[in-house]
């Protein structure tokens, strides 16, 4: 029955593929039209297409040639011509669906082509990414494209805002990556009335609640939502899709009786029992003070947890801890038990060294700055570091202004569009709720990736030794490794423990965003050893041999210049050189195999372990 269902959806998703082989014939039927064509000619195609969407022809009418014109500028700017199949990928997005894509199959450079022809309706087309680095890297690197076919691309980020120059150089960007370099800093509205516009679902979702709060029509900065494409689209619109956004105030609430709780709640005892299982087993006393449940992050006093409270609190014996003037008192006390009990440093959030608690998204591995816990929980977790480091402060609770979900952001798009390339296990939600099909793009070339079975540990620091002599074999050969974690904390145990056997190591996680660009550019090189979160399983893409722009800097210094003086031509021939040796030794790295991925546990949602495994088998790599 599986195998017959298997097939069934199988055979749906070629059929759906194969009506759009025509499309993709007459794309290329145009492309050697359109090599003939000089830089002005080629450039005077958007003008050319805009004309006529005002004499009445549609963007489907118009689609094969702007395709055509996206796909040639990209081959004279940055040199990458798309593949048949991403032309599929592009088609599926300008309808409206999701395109499932196996890493390395470039979803960056496939979303080109539908921004580009809905741009052309002059009503703004939005690219969403689920952090700044790769909103900023990905129009960056495509800026370029969209520039030369005479359209403003915009980038929007927390507290900034800027618009792409080629003529322009942010002396404070990277200087090694030029994609972060021409961003001529704007006001936030100029950056939305560009032709496209790149930023995270966070960015949309606020400035959307801000614009409904303004009181002045010069205030609004967005435009009408017309057209997005959602990256990564599983995460924000499955995972994320019903976290709300909140834009909020103080409140006069005072923060003291959260440290008070917070030094109380240590001394009770959880229960082995959760909820569920007292529920269905009709166990009469569950034992301890209180129980968790893990799956909702919440927790249930016990009746023994009661009486201990109102004995700590000092309740009189005819009041009880459930009576209404002591609703405020058990709201603080359940906080405190799931700031205690459940939520842990290192994994769920990170301690700055400024005292300020940060979240860690449990989905990405990545640092939220800026995002609270809402009704009282992030002053609980603020009130017990508080106890551990002087430095942390709690404060005021907040009262909500303005909130939206990411589903309900999303659904107000005029047509919505998505990629990622773990969507199709979650195709009926996708449909059901945003009315979002789901179509799996072939890849350029066959996927050859070795998966292989789980090995299973009755004992965790067994399995951590396991995983540290696995790595010394692969580092012996020279195999590139790169190592799954779940939380900040396995990620820094495993380190230590790797750094005792004497591995010389990359570590990537929250704590170490600001060096990602550099670590991922340089993990699949010979040798390399890199131990990441959740950080490295989406938007990255891990080059064996190494990413040459990463090496240019090094290969400047070699040469007695520095990376700020060196001229337009002693950086292209150092990347010239760079792009040499990276070839040569990513042959060497195919030779021994490829990126050998280790993953330390299993991930709540399957997806997040297939990003993972995605890391490896780009463009038939091994």
């Amino acid at each position: 029955m599986l195998k017959w269902i298997k097939k069934l959806v199988g055979d749906s998703n070629d059929k759906a593929v194969r009506q759009l082989q025509p499309l993709v014939d007459e794309i290329n039927g145009l492309e050697n039209e359109f090599k003939g064509l000089n830089d002005e000619q080629l450039r005077a195609k958007t003008a050319d297409f805009r004309a006529r969407l005002a004499d009445g022809d549609t963007i489907d009418d118009i689609l094969p040639e702007a395709f055509a014109a996206v796909r040639e500028a990209a081959r004279r700017t940055i040199g990458q011509r798309h593949y048949d199949v991403q032309l599929i990928g592009g088609i599926v997005l300008h309808q409206g669906k999701i395109a499932e894509m196996k890493t390395g199959e470039g979803k960056t450079l496939v979303a080109t082509l539908p921004l580009y022809l809905n741009a052309l309706e002059g009503k703004g087309a939005h690219l969403v990414t689920v952090n700044d680095y790769l909103a900023k890297v990905g129009a960056g690197w495509m800026g370029a494209v969209y520039h030369f076919l005479g359209l403003e691309v915009g980038f929007i980020a927390h507290e900034y805002s800027a618009r792409y120059d080629p003529d322009f150089v942010d002396p404070t960007a990277n200087q090694e990556d030029q994609r972060l370099v021409h961003w001529r800093p704007c006001q936030r509205r100029d950056a939305y009335a560009a032709d496209i516009t790149y930023g995270t679902n966070n960015e949309f979702g606020f400035d959307f609640l801000r614009d409904n709060m303004a009181f002045e029509a010069d205030q609004i900065v967005q435009r009408e939502p017309h057209y997005a494409i959602v990256d990564e689209v599983d995460n924000i619109l499955i995972d994320e899709a019903r976290t709300p956004l909140i834009i909020s105030g103080p409140s006069n609430k005072s923060s003291d009786q959260y440290k008070r709780v917070a030094r109380l709640v240590p001394g009770l005892t959880p229960s082995p029992f959760t909820p569920d299982q007292v529920k269905k087993e009709y166990i009469e006393d569950p034992e301890g003070d209180f129980m968790l449940d893990p799956r909702s992050k919440s927790v249930q006093l016990t009746d023994a947890g009661v009486v201990a409270l109102e004995h700590k609190f000092g309740i009189p014996e005819d009041e009880s801890l459930y009576d209404p003037k002591y609703n405020e008192l058990t709201h603080f006390v359940e906080n405190a038990l799931r700031a205690q009990f459940i939520y842990h440093r290192d994994r769920d959030y990170v301690v700055e060294p400024d005292g300020e608690i940060v979240i860690v998204d449990e989905f990405t591995g990545r640092k939220m700055p800026g995002r609270r816990w809402s009704d009282g929980l992030h002053q609980a977790v603020e009130a017990k570091e508080s106890l551990l480091n002087p430095r942390v402060a709690i404060k005021n609770e907040n009262v909500t202004l303005a909130t939206i979900t990411f589903q309900n952001y999303f659904r107000m798009y005029a047509k919505l569009a998505g990629m990622t390339g773990t969507a199709y296990t979650e195709r009926e939600e996708l449909s059901k709720i945003y009315n979002l099909d789901v179509v799996i793009i072939p890849t350029n070339r066959a996927m050859v990736r070795n998966d292989m079975p789980d090995q299973i540990y009755s004992v965790e620091g067994a399995k951590f030794n396991a995983v540290v002599r696995e790595v010394q074999e692969m580092r012996e050969t020279g195999r590139p490794v790169l190592i799954g974690t779940t939380s900040v904390e396995t990620s820094e145990r495993l380190s230590e423990l790797l750094r005792r056997a004497g591995v010389p190591h990359e570590v990537l996680n929250a704590k170490q965003h600001e060096r990602e660009a550099g670590i991922v550019a340089q993990a699949g090189r010979k040798g390399s050893v890199t131990v990441a979160t959740n950080m490295a399983g989406r938007g990255t893409d891990i080059l064996l041999g190494g990413n040459p722009d990463g090496l240019v800097e090094d290969i400047l210094e070699q040469r007695g210049i520095k990376l700020a003086d060196a001229t337009p031509e002693q950086r292209a021939d150092a990347l010239d050189e760079a792009k040499r040796l990276t070839e040569a030794e990513r042959q060497e790295v195919l030779a021994l195999g490829g990126l050998h991925i280790v993953g330390t546990e299993r991930h709540e949602a399957r997806r997040i372990d297939n990003q993972l495994r995605g890391r490896a088998g780009r463009q038939g790599d091994p």
